[in-house]
C-alpha cells in the first residue's frame, strides 16, 4: 500500500512538474543578466535576508526570482520571470514581470491629461489608454545601482524631461530590501524641477504555491477594503466609488479567488475580464503603513501579506495569461496563474478632481513605502 501511495505522489510531481522541493536556492547566472543596452550595462544581483532569497535585474529594476519556504521548510521560487535578460528585452508575453511600473502606475484615459492648463499627450499602448507609464515607462531603462550590500539595493534614475509626454525631469530612488522577518520592502523618492505627476508601483507576479504550479484560483485572499473604483468598457475609472457590499468583490472575509471570479452576474467582473481593478483601502488618512491585503496557499501554507502607505491597491488575477509561453523553469504561465498587488495611488487620477492627487511639485518628494511580508501557517 505504501508503495502504491509513493506512486501516485511521484506521478503527481511528474505530471505538474511543480517538486521544487530544494534544499538549497538554485541561482540564475549572472552572466545571463550582462549586457548592454543604450550604452548601460545590465546584471543581475542576489540579495538574502531570514529564509527569503530574491534576485533583481536593473534591468526595469525587476524581480526575477524570489525563494520562500513551505510550512515544512521546503524552497519554491514563488515570482514569476523569465531565465535571461533577452526574454526580458524580446518579451512577447507579459511586458511588466517583476518590474518597477511608472512613472504613473495603471491607466491614463486616452493618453492625456491636464496640468496648470497645459495638455499633455502620452503613448497609447493599451487599447487607446496608457498603461504603466507608456513605450519606456520605469520597466524598460537600465537603472543605475547606487548602493548594493548583499541584503538591499539602491537603484537611481533620472527621466528626462517630455519621457513618455510627462514633463519635468524627474529623479526616483528606489530601494529594495530584505529583512530578518522575511519581508520584501520597496521604497520610493521622487523629485521634479517641473510640475508634473508622478504613481510609481511594484509588480511582481506571485504564485505560492511556485512559479508554473498552477493558477492561483484556490489562494485564499482577504482584502481591506469597503469600495473598488468602478470602471468601463476601457478598464478606466467612471470616477464612481462603489461599494463591496454583496459583491464578488467583498474580501474583506476571506475567500478563495476562484469562488466569484467569473460571476456573469457581475457587469465590473465582465468588464475587468475578471478580477483587475483599484480597491480602496479601509485606513485613516495619515500617512502609516497598514495591512492592505492577505494570500494564502493552503497546499504550502505559504501566506503573503501587503502592507503600504498609500491610499489604494490594484489587484490583477492574471487574466491576460493564456499558457501560451513559459517562465523561467520551462512550465507554462496558466491562465490566472499568478496574481499582482500593487500599491498606489487611484488609476487615471489626473483626470479625476474628486481622487486623491497624484501631483508633484517642485520642492516636494514623493514617498511610497510598500512591504510584502511572508510566512508560513499551519
Amino acid at each position: 500500500m505504501v508503495f502504491f501511495i509513493l506512486c501516485a505522489v511521484w506521478m503527481s510531481i511528474l505530471l505538474t512538474g511543480c517538486s521544487l522541493i530544494e534544499s538549497k536556492v538554485a541561482l540564475i547566472d549572472k552572466a545571463d543578466f550582462e549586457r548592454t543596452i543604450d550604452g548601460r550595462s545590465t546584471s543581475i544581483y542576489t540579495l538574502k535576508a531570514g529564509e527569503i532569497t530574491m534576485q533583481v535585474t536593473n534591468y526595469g529594476a525587476r524581480v526575477v526570482a524570489l525563494w520562500t519556504p513551505d510550512r515544512y521548510g521546503r524552497l519554491s521560487d514563488i515570482a514569476i520571470g523569465y531565465d535571461n535578460i533577452d526574454r526580458y528585452i524580446n518579451n512577447t508575453g507579459e511586458r511588466f514581470l517583476g518590474a518597477a511600473v511608472g512613472p504613473v502606475a495603471n491607466r491614463i484615459a486616452e493618453g492625456r491629461f491636464t496640468l496648470d492648463g497645459v495638455e499633455y499627450h502620452l503613448p497609447q499602448n493599451d487599447n487607446g489608454q496608457t498603461l504603466h507609464g507608456g513605450i519606456l515607462g520605469v520597466d524598460r531603462i537600465v537603472w543605475d545601482v547606487k548602493e548594493y550590500d548583499g541584503r538591499q539595493i539602491l537603484f537611481t534614475t533620472t527621466l528626462p524631461d517630455g519621457q513618455d509626454g510627462f514633463g519635468g525631469n524627474r529623479t526616483i530612488d528606489m530601494l529594495y530590501r530584505l529583512t530578518d522577518d522575511n519581508c520584501f520592502e520597496v521604497e520610493y523618492w521622487g523629485t521634479t524641477d517641473k510640475a508634473t505627476v508622478m504613481n510609481l508601483s511594484h509588480h511582481s507576479f506571485f504564485n505560492l504555491a511556485g512559479e508554473g504550479c498552477g493558477t492561483i484560483l484556490d489562494h485564499q485572499l482577504t482584502i481591506n477594503s469597503s469600495a473598488i473604483s468602478a470602471i468601463d468598457e476601457r478598464m478606466i475609472p467612471t470616477g464612481e466609488k462603489m461599494s463591496v457590499e454583496g459583491t464578488p468583490f467583498d474580501f474583506r472575509e476571506p475567500h478563495t479567488i476562484g469562488s466569484r471570479i467569473d460571476d456573469v452576474g457581475c457587469q465590473q467582473l465582465r468588464l475587468g475580464y475578471g478580477y483587475d481593478h483599484n480597491w480602496i483601502i479601509d485606513r485613516e488618512d495619515n500617512g502609516e503603513v497598514v495591512q492592505f491585503a492577505r494570500l494564502y496557499e493552503p497546499e504550502s501554507g505559504r501566506v503573503l501579506e501587503v502592507w503600504s502607505d498609500q491610499v489604494a491597491m490594484q489587484f490583477y488575477a492574471g487574466n491576460f495569461f493564456d499558457g501560451s509561453y513559459a517562465g523561467k523553469y520551462e512550465r507554462p504561465i496558466l491562465y490566472r496563474g499568478a496574481v499582482v498587488f500593487e500599491s498606489q495611488g487611484y488609476p487615471d487620477a489626473p483626470n479625476h478632481d474628486n481622487f486623491p492627487s497624484v501631483r508633484l511639485d517642485v520642492g516636494e518628494t514623493y514617498r511610497h513605502k510598500c512591504i510584502y511580508k511572508f510566512m508560513t501557517q499551519n
